[in-house]
């Protein structure tokens, strides 16, 4: 068993009277209430107070020559002592403690920017064991430095240490129920296909719609290109992409079933180590995700003109490549499921179809007059 600290006296059994002066350190056992005619009626001191050195003027001023206070047995801890023990083995990497415990109870915030890892099997089994609790914000939330992602608390004044010593092992045993991964800034390349934007038929609407959404990741844009519905082109706008330094590549359009819409085949054809295509997230369900390896970049097309292109450093050659592939509802649809897929990307998570399948339960947008997102059902 984990060894939990406790400065509280721990001898005896239930309640006894002690005179104010020796109750330092002591647990009250009830609340004190405070009564100035005309000006004040109400709580001086919380039932679970641990009394301190500079409380025994303002008790002996209520007119307190003695208290009644907890005697906390060896098998039992007090509420604030069980709270500090919990919370230091739920928060993991990038969380951190808000304050010190009361009544019981501690926040957990974000130690930096990030996307929260909630550990949920873990916290389920935490949970389970009674008389100690954790709430969480959902799972895969991007958070800023210093938000609230979770409260923790002991639920009785008094808990039994076994409860406390296994709830902190549970927590121990994932490495932490909570953090925050870091998130990389993409260097994104866009690929637009479609013959009527290519020859200048229709004006292009997704390029807009992509740039806002990687500056708001903090990212750049470090090049666009254009293709007709040709397999040949596309693959060869991808591969000029990552030659001159993308590390993510995001294509638009050709993503339905229509005879020309080739872009899915393009990216297939470009030996990608992993390909899913559909997703059960409406907006989004035409979205793809692959994964190309890196050993792409020695590519170089005679039409690589990025005058940055030998600023940027290479990769290593077991590094993959996301590719993207948004369907057309990214041109109107402020939320789809790229934004609930990117954060994760970005956070260096492997997708894989199982965790497209995930997204079915809550993927559903129900497209309300004013998006409030990620305030909102959609993707949780």
């Amino acid at each position: 068993m984990c060894e939990i600290q406790n400065d509280v006296n721990k001898k005896g059994i239930g309640t006894k009277v002690v005179p104010v002066k020796e109750a330092v350190g002591m647990v009250m056992a009830h609340d004190i209430t405070e009564i100035r005619p005309g000006e004040f009626k109400g709580r001086a001191f919380k039932k679970g107070h641990i009394v301190r050195e500079e409380d025994i003027d303002y008790l002996q001023r209520l007119g307190k020559e003695n208290l009644f206070v907890l005697e906390i047995k060896e098998d039992e801890i007090h509420e604030n002592d069980a709270a500090l023990a919990i919370a230091k083995a739920l928060a993991g990497d990038g969380v951190k403690m808000e304050g010190e415990p009361s009544e019981g109870k501690i926040n957990l915030i974000a130690a930096r920017d990030g996307l929260l890892d909630v550990k949920q099997k873990a916290l389920l089994e935490f949970n389970m064991l009674g008389d100690v609790m954790c709430a969480t914000v959902h799972n895969n939330t991007v958070v800023k430095k210093g938000q609230l992602v979770a409260g923790t608390r002991a639920i009785p004044l008094v808990v039994k240490r076994v409860v406390v010593e296994q709830a902190v092992k549970t927590a121990q045993n994932a490495q932490g129920v909570l953090r925050v991964k870091e998130m990389s800034k993409p260097k994104a390349g866009i690929v637009i296909t479609g013959n009527e934007v290519y020859y200048g038929k229709i004006k292009d609407a997704f390029e807009p719609v992509i740039r806002k959404k990687i500056k708001d990741a903090g990212g750049d844009i470090i090049g666009v290109r254009f293709a007709p519905d040709d397999t040949k082109h596309i693959e060869d706008r991808i591969r000029e992409l990552i030659s001159v330094g993308a590390d993510l590549i995001i294509t638009t359009g050709g993503m339905s079933v229509d005879p020309d819409d080739v872009t899915r085949f393009a990216i297939r054809n470009l030996g990608v180590e992993e390909f899913i295509y559909g997703s059960p997230v409406l907006p989004g369900s035409m979205f793809l995700v692959a994964y190309l390896r890196a050993e792409a970049r020695k590519y170089r097309s005679a039409e690589a003109t990025d005058s940055h292109t030998s600023e940027l450093p290479s990769f290593r050659t077991s590094e993959l490549i996301p590719v993207l592939g948004m369907p057309a509802c990214g041109m109107y649809a402020s939320i789809t499921v790229f934004d609930l897929i990117l954060p994760r990307i970005l956070a260096g998570e492997k997708i894989s179809r199982k965790e497209i399948a995930e997204l079915g339960h809550g993927g559903l947008c129900l497209k309300c007059d004013q998006c409030r997102y990620p305030v909102c059902p959609f993707g949780k």
